[in-house]
């Protein structure tokens, strides 16, 4: 067996101390796996004293992360430290000397990623992340591997279990937002402060990752249209729920043409209402699942824990053996591929569907009135149903697919005419028909 390969861990929170945990307890296995036992050469925090549930030597602790990525001997540095900086700072310095980087920093990725996919160029070594998108379940891999000779079209997803947890919740007791949010705070599954999942900001990071890779062209965070669920109500989900449908926050990558015909990617994360037919529609509770839509696989499925120490640390540790793998070949694993670089397509020219719930006056004329708002900006109706309240009525409407430019010019004029009380709600639908 080779000599061992050494390993740097850049943070040893919830996630990396499950990183070390397993790397101890899974020794002899991993140096089968990977040909050369795993050796730990150092782990960078912030405060070496505070107690851990780790069992290592208390001298691998070390607050200078720069010099631990900067050693000639460490051969693969693990980073779970997460934000911008230092993370980018400490992962370039590590790839460009030619230590192999594995990953967990979305946010990063999402924003930079290019930098580090270049670095990782000039060092000829390896950058892997696939703990940075629905933890525990392989995705990114085989997204950037196993469907290299497809044509990925469509990228469909859950990737915030804290969401999907609240959503969850809304729909099966009735609770409001308010209340959802509290029950997930307490269980741990929500933050104190929860604006990064309840606001789509983790979504939509992760949706770029995803639709870089599926699309071959550098996505960034501030190209994907976001939307969170903090306005979603319960009459939102009991809307989805008389349409036999459910409300999920959705990230959504594709592949479509633009207005002026060319081939173009669109990312978008929102709130959307799914059939209950939908393979999506029944992931609940903290799960993640992705769906993706390729010319010769057809549609596949991946589905399973999307957060957590242990799940996110599984994807580190088959990222670390990858790597290791190739360390020891003298090979390097696929890197970046942004060669079709397709222009990111405005969310106006996205084609969707609109669910549109209207308070209006129960009067003669009104159904009239509505429906030339949406003919005046060529926008279809599917469905209309109804309910009287004495004076006023609730008219819901489904609308068949237009521009969502065309959608918003025609949920503004609704919202101008005397017989609408008011827009009670306002929510994009996917995965039916047209």
């Amino acid at each position: 067996m080779s000599k061992p390969l050494k390993v740097a861990i850049l943070g040893c929170g919830v996630v990396g101390s499950e990183v070390v945990r397993l790397i101890e307890a899974h020794a002899e296995d991993l140096a089968h796996r990977i040909g050369a036992p795993v050796e730990l050469a150092g782990i960078a925090v912030r405060r070496p004293q505070r107690s851990r549930d780790v069992s290592v030597d208390p001298s691998l602790f070390t607050t200078d992360s720069a010099a631990l990525v900067a050693r000639d001997d460490v051969d693969v540095v693990i980073e779970v430290i997460g934000g911008i900086e230092p993370a980018r700072s400490l992962l370039i310095t590590a790839l460009e000397r030619g230590a192999s980087v594995v990953t967990a920093n979305k946010a990063l990725l999402a924003e930079d990623g290019s930098s580090l996919y270049d670095a990782a160029e000039r060092g000829n070594t390896d950058l892997y992340c696939e703990a940075s998108v629905a933890g525990a379940i392989p995705l990114l891999r085989p997204l950037r591997e196993s469907l290299a000779g497809d044509r990925v079209n469509r990228v469909i997803g859950i990737v915030n279990g804290t969401t999907n947890y609240i959503l969850t919740k809304m729909d099966s007791t009735g609770a409001s937002f308010t209340d959802a949010l509290e029950e997930a705070q307490a269980l741990g599954y929500a933050e104190a402060d929860p604006s990064a999942d309840v606001d789509g900001f983790d979504a939509a990071a992760k949706a770029a990752i995803l639709a870089g890779l599926a699309f071959h062209t550098r996505v960034t965070a501030a190209d994907v249209h976001r939307e969170g669920i903090s306005d979603v109500t319960a009459g939102d989900v009991k809307s989805a729920r008389d349409m036999d449908g459910v409300v999920k926050l959705l990230a959504i990558a594709e592949r479509a043409p633009d207005r002026n015909g060319r081939e173009s990617v669109g990312v978008r994360v929102h709130p959307a209402i799914l059939p209950r037919s939908h393979p999506l529609a029944g992931v609940r509770d903290a799960y993640n699942a992705v769906f993706i839509e390729a010319d010769a696989a057809g549609q596949l499925m991946f589905y399973g824990r999307g957060a957590g120490g242990a799940p996110t640390a599984s994807a580190v540790l088959g990222d670390l053996v990858a790597v290791c793998r190739n360390r020891l070949s003298g090979a390097r694993g696929a890197g970046d591929s942004s060669y079709a670089a397709l222009p990111i397509r405005p969310m106006g020219e996205t084609i969707t569907r609109y669910h549109v719930s209207l308070d209006v006056a129960d009067k003669a004329g009104v159904l009239a009135s509505v429906a030339q708002a949406f003919a005046v900006h060529d926008v279809s109706i599917q469905t209309v149903r109804q309910e009287g309240h004495g004076d006023d009525a609730t008219l819901d409407l489904v609308t068949h697919a237009a521009t969502d430019a065309a959608l918003a010019a025609t949920v503004e004029e609704l919202r101008r005419l005397d017989v609408v009380r008011a827009v009670a709600s306002v929510m994009r639908v996917e995965g039916g028909g047209a």
